[in-house]
């Protein structure tokens, strides 16, 4: 197969891609986004993304022409794996790295790399682990604790090595992870297709409920009113129907 670099525009018109969907985000996003196809093994069977990297400092005032959280959003519901990557001389949790964990918090396929980490010692290495967990939990508010590999991953010498055993290892572990996806992508596919019936008999219970409770008068005030107290009604349909509150879409968005 010949490489090539196809711009964003014709990717998401491309019907035998699974980008279509980037369309509702615009001309402005897709001018920012291109897929390259290479020739290699690994690729038949995987397909990387690639986002650019979150802004912060003066450049969060800059902004983007597009939501990027929601294109992060739309990507993490379609991919296997999400790794998120920090700078071990460089833990700043910014702005918009808080709305982008804000859409990621709920999923399950999330990891994180503590990059750069051999241009610091075993202790400082041990300081900067313990604020990323730290800051982390503060951000992603989960009883369990992120799965964070520690090392150099880059082709070059480490700079210090005291600790090139336990990057290693940490690099084996990540591998090991990615050479597991295709393996599990099926078993996905069927955990997705679940979680989507589920939400599809909430939705169309919570419709069925919104629905009576029209009369033939006063409608534009009723729509009103309901959409007021639409976390209550929410917890009166699941408690009819016996339906998890978790099966629920958020109120607040």
């Amino acid at each position: 197969k010949n490489e090539r670099i196809i711009p964003g525009n014709a990717l998401a018109a491309d019907a035998d891609k699974p980008f279509q969907g980037l369309n509702k985000f615009g001309v402005s996003f897709l001018n920012h986004i291109e897929c390259a196809e290479l020739n290699s093994p690994i690729l038949k069977k995987i397909t990387l993304i690639d986002t650019p990297g979150v802004l912060a400092g003066e450049k969060q005032r800059v902004g983007r022409a597009y939501d990027f959280p929601r294109v992060v959003e739309w990507f993490s519901q379609r991919c296997d794996r999400i790794l998120i990557l920090f700078d071990a001389h460089k833990l700043d949790v910014s702005d918009e790295m808080k709305r982008v964990i804000e859409v990621l918090k709920n999923s399950d396929n999330v990891r994180v790399i503590l990059n750069k980490a051999d241009q610091v010692t075993s202790q400082q290495l041990m300081r900067v682990y313990g604020a990323l967990m730290w800051s982390l939990g503060k951000v992603f508010q989960r009883p369990e604790v992120l799965r964070v590999y520690i090392g150099s991953f880059w082709d070059e010498p480490y700079k210090n090595t005291e600790n090139i055993p336990l990057f290693q290892r940490e690099r084996e572990d990540l591998l090991n992870d990615l050479r597991s996806l295709p393996r599990n992508s099926t078993l996905r596919k069927i955990n997705e297709l679940v979680k989507r019936t589920r939400y599809s008999k909430v939705h169309a219970y919570i419709c069925n409920h919104l629905r009576n409770q029209f009369g033939l008068f006063y409608k534009q005030s009723k729509q009103e009113k309901l959409l007021k107290s639409m976390l209550g009604e929410f917890k009166t349909v699941s408690k009819q129907h016996g339906l998890p509150p978790g099966d629920f879409p958020d109120v607040n968005r």
